[in-house]
C-alpha cells in the first residue's frame, strides 16, 4: 500500500500567504472604474440636469468618473428596464423622478417596482410647474379651463411620454376641471419643451429646473405650481389648489436607484457620499433655484417613499380613469 504523501510545512505556509495576498487583489475597493448614471429621458430635462449635477459631486467625492447616459422612451420605462437588468455591482445606477412611481402604478414595468431595485437615496422634492406658450391668451388656471371648454380637444399639451408624471399631472387637471386637451407625448423634457416654446404644443407641466429659464426670458408663461403651498422660488405663481381645486397636489422628486442585489456596503457608501453633497451650500442653492428642497434620508426611507407614492398614484389614476396610452 502506498504511503500518503506528506506536504512540507513550508508549502502550507506559502499557500496561506499567497491566498492572503490574492484576496485584496480579487476584491477591488469600490469604486475602481467609472460609474454610469442612466437617465430614462432625453437630455435637457429636470431629471437629466439633476443627474449631471449629482454625477459631478459624486465624481469629486470618489475620484472616479461618473458618466450620464440618456436612454429615453415610454415615459421613462425603457431606460429603467435596462438599468434594473444590469449587473448589481454599483457601476450602473438610475436617476429617477416621480414618473417612476406613476409608471409602476400604471403597470408599465415588467419587473417589481419595489423588490427588484436597490434604493440609494432620495435627492430632492418640489413642485411641478404648469406653463403655456405666450401666444395662448391664458394667464391663470381659470383662463386655461375657460379656453379649453370653448375649444375642446383643440389645445395641445406636451408630456415626456405616456404614463410620465408630466402626462398624469396634466390629465389630473383636465379630469378635475372636466376639460379635454390633446395629449402629445415626447421622449423627454427637451423635445417637449422645444415644441411648446415653438407653439407646436401650447401647455406643458414639467420640472421648474428646465422651465424657469424660459419663463424668465418670456418664452413661456407660468400659471401654477402643483404643490399644496406656493414655492418660495416662485412666490407670485399660485397653486392649482388655490385656483379652485382644493386638495390637488403633485410632488416632483428625484432619487437614485440601483438594480436588486447591490451589496449593503456599496449602497451605504453611495448614500453617504451623496448625502454629504446634499449638505453643501452649492447644492442647496442649486435646488432652491429650481424651486426644490433637499430630501436625503436612508435607502429604506426612499423605498418607503416609493411604496407610498405608488399607492397614491394607483388610487388617483383609477379615480381619474387615466391610461398609459
Amino acid at each position: 500500500m502506498a504511503r500518503p504523501r506528506v506536504v512540507p510545512y513550508w508549502q502550507i505556509l506559502l499557500a496561506i500567504l499567497v491566498g492572503a495576498l490574492a484576496g485584496p487583489v480579487a476584491a477591488q475597493p469600490y469604486p475602481s472604474k467609472p460609474i454610469r448614471f442612466i437617465v430614462p429621458f432625453a437630455p435637457g430635462g429636470g431629471t437629466d440636469l439633476m443627474a449631471r449635477f449629482i454625477a459631478q459631486r459624486l465624481a469629486e467625492a470618489f475620484g472616479t468618473p461618473v458618466v450620464v447616459e440618456n436612454k429615453p422612451g415610454a415615459g421613462g420605462a425603457v431606460g429603467i428596464e435596462g438599468g434594473v437588468r444590469s449587473a448589481p455591482d454599483g457601476y450602473t445606477l438610475m436617476m429617477v423622478s416621480s414618473s417612476y412611481t406613476v409608471n409602476a402604478a400604471l403597470g408599465k414595468f415588467s419587473f417589481d417596482a419595489l423588490t427588484d431595485i436597490a434604493p440609494v437615496i432620495q435627492i430632492s422634492r418640489g413642485p411641478m410647474l404648469i406653463v403655456v406658450n405666450p401666444s395662448l391668451p391664458v394667464r391663470s388656471v381659470d383662463d386655461l379651463i375657460s379656453l379649453a371648454k370653448a375649444k375642446q380637444d383643440s389645445i395641445a399639451y406636451a408630456s415626456t411620454g405616456a404614463g410620465s408624471i408630466t402626462h398624469v399631472t396634466t390629465e389630473l387637471l383636465c379630469k378635475s376641471a372636466a376639460i379635454k386637451m390633446l395629449h402629445v407625448p415626447y421622449k423627454g423634457t427637451g423635445p417637449a419643451l422645444s415644441d411648446t416654446i415653438a407653439g407646436q404644443t401650447q401647455v406643458f407641466s414639467g420640472s421648474p429646473s428646465a422651465l424657469l429659464p424660459h419663463v424668465k426670458s418670456g418664452r413661456l408663461r407660468a400659471i401654477a405650481v402643483t404643490t399644496n403651498a406656493r414655492s418660495p422660488a416662485l412666490p407670485d405663481v399660485p397653486t392649482v389648489a388655490e385656483s379652485g381645486f382644493p386638495g390637488f397636489e403633485v410632488v416632483l422628486w428625484h432619487g437614485l436607484l440601483g438594480p436588486k442585489g447591490m451589496t449593503r456596503p456599496i449602497v451605504e457608501r453611495l448614500n453617504a457620499a451623496i448625502a454629504k453633497s446634499l449638505t453643501l451650500r452649492e447644492t442647496t442653492d442649486h435646488l432652491e433655484n429650481d424651486a426644490a428642497v433637499v430630501a436625503g434620508g436612508t435607502p429604506d426611507d426612499f423605498r418607503t417613499q416609493i411604496r407610498k407614492d405608488i399607492v397614491v398614484w394607483r388610487k388617483l389614476i383609477s379615480n381619474a380613469g387615466i391610461r398609459a396610452d
